[in-house]
């Protein structure tokens, strides 16, 4: 006779938990340091203007750079908004609907933002 000692727990899910924990807080890290490095360059001395912001980010670096955080906020928005709709919306349908429009608005503000960087 075998002995049971305790009961065998079935997870089921997407498996996600720990791969979001995960890229939320590293896009959640990045975020807070481009904060850092825009607001040194903000408060150095001089007056705050339309030149000095575009000079912030005319250097390549800095677009690329932006360009990063930009691609993480995407993902931070993404998955974050992704588990509300699968906690949340319990019906199938409305919920592909939901993560579909999430993912075109996301998209489309990928877009935008990208024309106002490079137009800098």
């Amino acid at each position: 006779m075998s002995v049971n000692y305790g009961s065998k727990r079935i997870v089921v899910g997407a498996h996600y938990g720990m791969r979001d924990w995960l890229s939320q807080r590293i896009t959640a890290t990045l975020m807070a340091l481009f904060t850092l490095v825009v607001l040194v360059q903000v408060l150095m001395p001089g007056e705050m203007g339309y030149d000095k912001w575009a000079g912030i980010f005319s250097a390549q670096w800095m677009k690329l750079l932006t360009f990063v955080v930009i691609v993480s906020l995407l993902w931070h928005a993404w998955v974050g908004m992704r588990d509300i709709w699968m906690d949340y919306i319990k019906p199938m349908g409305l919920r592909l609907a939901l993560q579909v429009a999430t993912l075109v608005w996301l998209v489309g503000c990928a877009g935008w933002a990208l024309q106002v960087l490079w137009r800098l």
